[in-house]
């Protein structure tokens, strides 16, 4: 069964002010969460029970998963140096 990717609000206005090719990039792997919640290359991040990272180049794009709900919520999309801040 899929997954349903959202957004919170910040994250959404921040892929918003990306790039208009990085948006390009970063959309593919977005969509690729529906199906594998948990890609080869995601990596837990500490300090939180259900947040993962996916790296795509230089940008990241950091994320929840709620297993019961079927829910891929992206926390924050950016570029590495400003992304953990």
């Amino acid at each position: 069964m899929p997954y349903i990717v959202t957004f919170t609000s910040h994250a959404a206005r921040s892929f918003r002010k990306l790039p208009r090719d990085v948006q390009t990039r970063l959309s593919p792997s977005i969509e690729s969460l529906k199906e594998d919640p948990r890609p080869p290359g995601s990596e837990k991040l500490k300090g939180s029970d259900n947040a993962y990272r996916i790296r795509v180049g230089d940008y990241r794009i950091l994320y929840e998963v709620r297993d019961r709900e079927l829910i891929v919520c992206i926390i924050e999309t950016g570029h590495r140096r400003a992304v953990y801040t």
